[in-house]
């Protein structure tokens, strides 16, 4: 498709790791219009590389010398090796700043399908690590996939014998992770591999449920005990005997000369107390005097109208009359004009009496023994 040299290159490009294709052709290009000075350092970097960097001979780490600079560091624990797969997970654990201890690097995982056997991984460089008496124990950082779990059981096998301790990085939850949405395996070893925040002293109680019960009677007792103080404390409600007219009161004048003052109202538990509080107000003369004006003006209003006279209006004969009148008859007698309502009511019921039901008739048959009552009836 492209000449044979552009061609090359993007094959060649295609064969890195993670480049596709598209990437490789999209590299060949940037190669190709980029100036030569910057191509020129790109591969005396790539030859550079090639020819000055190798790999650690105790751990295998990338190292420009025979030694990696951390098993040059004596300030390192020897006691403890992190066993990884690849170079960069040695930066990815030193980057937590939680581990002190000396590195040994695989070159890879256990991986019958890509070829990659017990045989092509430096595992031997490993066992031949641990004549070392200042080892104590291997820690297994492999990846959490099905290479780094065959390879992590394979060598928890192989040293476990040889009595030395062996762990394994604990596999739990992410941090800022959520629950429902973790698989059922890294739920599972987070659930194997929990803390132990404290162990706790709590022993067990032969009559947990007797002191249960007593414990609620304690508490209903208190309950009890504090409603009863409360009852105690708390003033009594005083009943409602205001005036629409209450709020009037503070923003009236003065009153002159020839106006009553009004009586005050008080209460019976406020007079007890000694605390007078001024309540609704009632103007007796003037009410009077407003009585016997209207009294004046209809003498016959209350004779009409059948209504019985207000005490206060009467005359010293006609009171003494009608308390004469009323102790002798104590009920008094309907006038015509009930009677005649009452007559007409009852011709109506009558009449509505007489009148059938509007009740539809039941389209079924009537159930076999039932009677049918005209509730009128």
């Amino acid at each position: 498709m492209y000449d044979a040299a552009v061609q090359n290159l993007i094959d060649e490009l295609g064969r890195l790791p993670g480049v596709g294709p598209k990437s490789a052709q999209r590299i060949a290009f940037y190669i190709l219009n980029a100036d030569s000075s910057e191509m020129e350092k790109l591969t005396s970097a790539i030859s550079t590389v090639k020819r000055t960097v190798s790999f650690c001979e105790v751990c295998g780490n990338v190292s420009e010398t025979k030694l990696c600079s951390i098993c040059r560091d004596e300030r390192r624990d020897p006691s403890a090796i992190c066993v990884v797969e690849e170079s960069k997970d040695v930066v990815a654990v030193e980057r937590t700043r939680s581990f002190s201890g000396r590195y040994h690097v695989l070159g890879g995982a256990i991986n019958p399908l890509a070829g990659f056997g017990p045989e092509q991984l430096r595992i031997r460089e490993l066992v031949a690590r641990l004549s070392d008496e200042r080892i104590q124990e291997i820690i297994l950082a492999m990846d959490p996939n099905l290479e780094g779990e065959a390879t992590a059981t394979y060598l928890s096998r192989l040293l476990v014998p040889l009595g030395i301790r062996v762990s394994r990085l604990a596999s739990g939850l992410p941090v800022g992770g959520d629950l429902e949405y973790a698989d059922e395996i890294t739920l599972g070893r987070a659930l194997e591999g929990r803390r132990i925040i404290s162990e706790g002293n709590r022993t067990v109680e032969n009559h947990a449920v007797e002191k249960f019960e007593e414990a609620v009677e304690e508490e209903a007792k208190e309950r009890a005990t504090a409603a009863a103080e409360q009852a105690a404390v708390q003033e009594p409600i005083k009943r409602w005997s205001g005036s629409m007219f209450d709020d009037l009161e503070d923003t009236e004048t003065t009153p002159g000369p020839d106006v009553v003052a009004p009586t005050k109202l008080v209460l019976e538990s406020e007079t007890e107390q000694g605390n007078l509080v001024e309540q609704g107000t009632l103007n007796e003369p003037l009410l009077e005097q407003e009585l016997e004006k209207q009294s004046a003006e209809n003498p016959q209003s209350h004779e009409q109208t059948g209504e019985p006279k207000i005490p206060g209006d009467l005359s010293a004969e006609e009171s003494e009359a009608e308390k004469t009148y009323s102790a002798e008859h104590r009920e008094v007698a309907p006038s015509d004009a009930d009677a005649k309502r009452r007559a007409s009511y009852e011709e109506k019921l009558e009449e509505l009496k007489k009148t059938p039901l509007r009740t539809p008739k039941p389209n079924v048959p009537p159930i076999p023994g039932a009677t049918y009552v005209n509730p009128w009836g």
